[in-house]
């Protein structure tokens, strides 16, 4: 599990074919790995990487077909910079929100805007994404925690304050840009709480149930 604040950048230093899928290499001089172990997690531009070998500036991990298919990493290159974020502690301060790494789809940059010292971003994904994207919602973009701004049909807006723009992938994003996108957890799951209350299933949720827990109004 990770919040979507991002600890360090990193850059892709190997990149290859592994008997079907890929082996990436990352390599970072600002991560801190001395807590890092084999088997951890380490959340790459908001996809979870499980780290199977370590290295004094980075780590290793595999990529399989799924990873590839459903993120960006089907048209990264070697020396492409990333956003890197350790698996949070269950002391951490949850400064983002509850993101799991486990990307949904793709967002291309449509529009970049200067406004006063922020940049706003438009992104267009798949329409049927958008419906977990709701205004000042949560998102995770390429492991970024953001709030939504703005929504319009299959597009919603990032406004970016300069100390994210610094301290993350997003100063090089621009139009065409194609970034990983993980929509909230709780929209999806409270999508198919309701679902399940709406088929007679013998569950015990209701939507009179979950209007008493505050789900819906």
């Amino acid at each position: 599990m990770f919040t979507g604040i991002i600890e360090a950048t990193g850059k892709i230093a190997l990149l290859q074919k592994k008997q079907g899928d890929l082996a990436i290499r990352i390599q970072s001089a600002d991560l801190d790995m001395k807590d890092v172990k084999l088997g951890d997690s380490i959340a790459t531009n908001g996809v979870c990487l499980t780290v199977v070998d370590k290295h004094i500036d980075g780590f290793s991990a595999d990529l399989s077909n799924e990873t590839i298919g459903l993120t960006g990493f089907a048209h990264y290159a070697i020396g492409q910079t990333v956003n890197l974020e350790k698996a949070m502690q269950p002391v951490s301060r949850l400064g983002g929100h509850l993101v799991s790494g486990h990307v949904d789809g793709i967002a291309t940059i449509t529009s970049v805007t200067k406004n006063a010292r922020a940049t706003e971003y438009w992104l267009a994904t798949d329409e049927d994404l958008m419906k977990y994207i709701p205004y000042k919602g949560s998102v995770c973009i390429d492991g970024i925690s953001l709030t939504v701004n703005a929504v319009e049909g299959n597009k919603f807006k990032l406004t970016i304050v300069p100390h994210t723009s610094e301290q993350t992938t997003i100063a090089h994003f621009k139009v065409g840009t194609q970034v990983n996108l993980e929509v909230d957890q709780i929209a999806r799951y409270l999508e198919r709480l309701i679902k399940g209350a709406e088929q007679p299933t013998g569950s015990n949720i209701s939507m009179s149930l979950l209007a008493k827990a505050g789900f819906i109004k």
